[in-house]
């Protein structure tokens, strides 16, 4: 058997290819949408990809089906429970598929959403011990999936909880301990408020370890797995109801169009968004003014999907030869109006020096001082629910960086304005869009509510 893990950080996403090595036959689980990388491994293994497999119908990203199946002739895997509106396998609950020696079988595990699945995988067909499962949003390392999410339209929340705790347990947790688990999400994802670091783990780890599995009880489970779940990014019904759908396949190689600053702001004038890739620190010494930054380093299309609406037009700015990648990875959650991106931004701040603002980014120290000489400093906390519980600066409100746009009437554009998450980088983000929505006087903090800890543990 061929096992590849594809892991996209900036998504915290996990893909896989499982291949048998007897008859180079193939299938892709859970696909971001730019799927080259596929298609290359299958090339260089000398494998057929018959299969495209989807675990459920994904929030958090436009998966590649649809281009992988155009790309190889692969046939569309969802559980019998699903609908989605393009031509499909079917399989239901129990149901195994052979690539040769290398078994797959289909549990139906319903909880993150009513068609989820997991796929159990026996690297022989004579094994009765499962070399691993894939277990998509169902069950992760040291979490399971949400049941909150809007993509469940027409269950409630404990409905599914209730779902997720009879998949675990009848269906996942009979396992033999030495089942290897693969999730489809690791640390940073919205899909769940728990999850390891860890890339796999193994049926008996998950047992002894996994808050939600050791629940004392079904309603303790619901309990746990309800509260304090973060907010979830404004994209994730866009992308939900979208994976159902077909739609316009994307070209991975195709550049964006070039943009002069005249056709830029005429872009602008209309009501597109300039988006800002670099870096915070690099954007803070000189940016455009309408430019909103969501830096490339970071997670560019988690936080471009929190503050961009999916129905905007999108200007690009990214330092020389980024503009394709800026491009695509906009395209992994399905944004893909990019009308272009600005050409040679730098001459162009140099020719435009009236049109270029630099963005205030305070010390801690000088945080402590402002919020000791300014009284009517509107301080606010862009970080999740639960990062502010654990301590939050002075008065601060707190107004997670994904709610921003929906909420900035909430804050006063006359106000002084200090913007402030846990290291920066989500701070950047909310300041800018504050400046964007006419805010007149907005600082961010430098290392965010870390560096402002630090420095007063330490005074």
């Amino acid at each position: 058997m061929k096992f590849n893990q594809y892991y996209l950080e900036c998504l915290s996403h996990a893909s896989y290819l499982i291949g048998d090595e007897t008859t180079g036959r193939a299938v892709v689980v859970d696909p971001q949408r730019d799927v080259s990388e596929y298609l290359a491994d299958a090339r260089e293994l000398g494998m057929t990809i018959e299969l495209v497999i989807e675990t459920h119908f994904h929030a958090d990203f436009l998966s590649g089906h649809l281009e992988l199946a155009e790309a190889t002739g692969a046939k569309i895997v969802y559980s019998a429970v699903a609908q989605p509106e393009f031509d499909h396998l079917a399989v239901g609950d129990g149901e195994r598929y052979s690539l040769g020696d290398v078994q797959l079988e289909f549990l139906h595990t319903p909880g993150h959403t009513p068609e989820s699945m997991s796929i159990v995988i026996y690297e022989h067909a004579g094994d009765t011990v499962p070399y691993g499962v894939l277990t998509g949003d169902t069950l992760f390392i040291g979490d399971v999936g949400r049941p909150d999410l809007l993509a469940s339209i027409g269950f409630t929340r404990d409905e599914l909880a209730d779902k997720l705790y009879e998949s675990l347990h009848n269906k996942l947790m009979p396992l033999p301990d030495t089942t290897k688990v693969y999730p489809a999400h690791g640390a940073g994802s919205a899909c769940g408020k728990n999850l390891s670091t860890d890339l796999w783990s193994t049926m008996g780890e998950q047992r002894m370890t996994n808050y939600a599995l050791r629940a004392s009880s079904k309603e303790r489970f619901v309990e746990l797995v309800t509260e304090g779940q973060p907010p979830a990014p404004g994209y994730f019904v866009y992308n939900a109801i979208l994976n159902r759908q077909g739609r316009e396949l994307l070209d991975e190689t195709e550049m964006p169009a070039p943009m002069s600053y005249e056709e830029v702001r005429a872009a602008l004038a209309g009501g597109a968004i300039l988006v800002d890739g670099r870096d915070p620190e690099e954007f803070a010494l000189g940016h455009l003014k309408a430019a909103v930054n969501i830096g490339l380093e970071g997670r560019y299309a988690e936080f471009a999907g929190s503050v961009v609406k999916p129905e905007d037009d999108i200007v690009l700015i990214t330092d020389p030869e980024r503009e394709l990648e800026g491009k695509n990875r906009l395209a992994r959650i399905g944004f893909d109006r990019v009308i272009g991106y600005l050409k040679d931004p730098y001459a162009v701040m140099f020719e435009h020096q009236r049109d270029v603002e630099v963005a205030s980014r305070l010390t801690a120290v000088a945080l402590d001082e402002r919020i000791a000489d300014v009284p009517e400093l509107q301080l606010v906390d862009v970080r999740n629910p639960g990062e502010a519980a654990a301590g939050m600066i002075g008065n601060a409100v707190n107004i997670p960086v994904g709610q921003l746009p929906d909420r900035v009437g909430e804050l006063d554009p006359r106000k002084p304005t200090v913007v402030y998450c846990a290291g920066g980088y989500r701070s950047s983000v909310a300041a800018s869009l504050l400046r964007q929505r006419g805010f007149g006087d907005v600082s961010d903090v430098l290392g965010g509510y870390n560096a402002w800890e630090e420095a007063t543990q330490n005074a």
